[in-house]
């Protein structure tokens, strides 16, 4: 009888190993890694576009919408409502954070430091926020409802097909 090392797949102690990426994550990351450049580009431009209190909330939806980009980059089989979540809720903490003006002290000796955390705490921006997450969660789901097969209802008895 051989005996097993610690470690070793199937000996006691050993943890399973998590299986590479499947090719499709690897397509999602690429999606989400694309769609964080495209939010990116957005930013700067997109609240120039639009009237000043729509402008105050688009760039919080942006804001938003970057973080749930990055998080499903990293994550690919994260549900939408987790990501729309982990994104509210990393937006709004940072929002919080700045009402204690730390971050806008950052901010005078660092450009990174404000562009991440900004500097001035906006009631409105926790609303902006919020839609950037809705909108960004509505758009995930749908996709992927488009993205999975139709479900056929003409077997025998009602049951559905492939499914």
């Amino acid at each position: 009888m051989t005996a097993r090392r610690k470690g070793a797949p199937g000996a006691p102690g050993s943890t399973p190993r998590r299986s590479a990426d499947t090719p499709g994550e690897r397509r999602a990351r690429t999606g989400w890694l694309a769609g964080a450049g495209a939010v990116l580009l957005l930013g700067p431009v997109a609240p120039a576009l639009v009237p000043g209190g729509a402008a105050s909330l688009l760039g919080g939806a942006l804001y938003t919408a970057l973080l749930y980009t990055v998080l499903m980059a990293a994550a690919p089989r994260l549900g939408p409502w987790t990501a729309g979540g982990t994104a509210l809720a990393a937006s709004w903490a940072v929002e919080l954070f700045q009402a204690s003006g730390l971050p806008a002290d950052l901010g005078r000796h660092s450009l990174l430091g404000r562009l991440v955390l900004g500097t001035t705490f906006d009631l409105t921006d926790l609303l902006g926020y919020a839609l950037g997450a809705a909108a960004l969660v509505a758009v995930h789901q749908l996709a992927r409802r488009r993205a999975r097969p139709a479900r056929r209802f003409d077997a025998p008895e009602g049951k559905p097909e492939g499914g």
